[in-house]
C-alpha cells in the first residue's frame, strides 16, 4: 500500500468554446489506510478529484503519485493493471450489468483476467461479507436499492484494492440504509487496512472519517485530521 499524492493537480474541460476549471491547483496527500471524506457544493471539483486520483481521467497540469510511482509515466496497459490492482470504486448509480446475477457482478472485473484465486470462491466470500450470501442467484432487479449497492462494494473489492474511491455511496438510498453503507465501508477499511476516500454531500457521513476535506470552486479550502485534532 500506498500513499495517494497529487501535486498542484489542475482540470480544466473545454467544449463549444468554453472553458471550464474543474480543478485549481489541487496539492494534497491521501495517507494509506486513511478514511478520507471529501465535501462541497455541486461544481466544487469533488467527482473530479476522485476521478483523477482514480485515473479514470488525467490532469490538464501537475502530477497524482502512487507513493513515489508517477501515475503520468505509466503505458495504457499498466495504468489498467494498476487500477485493477490497486483501486475499486462504487458508485451513487450501482452499474450493475442488469442481466448478470449478484455472484456474476461481483466476478465481472475478473471475468477476463488470470488471477491467483479461485474467482468464484472469494466472489461468494464478498458476498458473505456484505450479508447477501443468500442472493448470489439474484438479478440486480430482484434486489433492493442497498443490496445493489452492497453487491457494488463487493464488486469492487474483489481485487482486494489498496484504495475504495466511493462517489457519493449513499445518495441513492435512504438514511438507514445508507448508514449500513457506510458502517459497511468503515469496517472494510479498519479490517483490511484499505484506504477510503468518499465524496459525499452527507454531512453526518463526512464528520466521522478521519481525514475530512472541504472544496470549492475547484480548490480544497480545509483540511480536518480528526486523529491529530482529536475531533470525534
Amino acid at each position: 500500500m500506498s500513499d495517494l499524492i497529487c501535486i498542484d493537480v489542475t482540470k480544466q474541460f473545454q467544449g463549444e468554446g468554453i472553458s471550464t476549471l474543474a480543478l485549481d491547483s489541487v496539492s494534497i496527500t491521501f495517507r494509506e489506510g486513511s478514511f478520507v471524506s471529501i465535501t462541497g457544493q455541486s461544481g466544487s471539483g469533488k467527482s473530479t478529484l476522485l476521478s483523477l486520483v482514480g485515473t479514470l481521467d488525467v490532469p490538464t497540469s501537475g502530477q497524482i503519485l502512487y507513493g513515489d510511482l508517477p501515475i503520468k509515466n505509466m503505458k495504457k496497459d499498466e495504468l489498467a493493471d494498476f487500477r485493477f490492482d490497486k483501486i475499486g470504486f462504487i458508485f451513487q448509480q450501482f452499474h450493475l450489468i442488469p442481466t448478470l446475477t449478484a455472484l456474476e457482478n461481483v466476478m465481472a472485473p475478473i471475468f477476463n483476467r488470470k488471477v491467483e484465486y479461485d474467482k468464484k470462491l472469494r466472489a461468494q466470500e464478498l458476498l458473505k461479507r456484505v450479508g447477501l450470501l443468500d442472493k448470489l442467484d439474484a438479478l440486480p432487479s430482484q434486489l433492493s436499492g442497498g443490496q445493489q449497492q452492497r453487491v457494488a462494494v463487493a464488486r469492487a473489492l474483489i481485487q482486494e484494492p489498496d484504495w475504495l474511491l466511493a462517489d457519493e455511496p449513499t445518495g441513492n438510498l435512504d438514511s438507514e440504509t445508507g448508514e449500513v453503507i457506510f458502517e459497511l465501508l468503515r469496517e472494510l477499511n479498519r479490517e483490511k487496512g484499505c484506504g477510503v476516500i468518499c465524496v459525499t454531500h452527507d454531512p453526518s457521513i463526512a464528520e466521522r472519517a478521519d481525514v475530512q476535506i472541504r472544496m470549492k470552486d475547484g480548490a480544497v479550502i480545509e483540511v480536518i485530521d480528526t486523529r491529530v485534532t482529536g475531533h470525534a
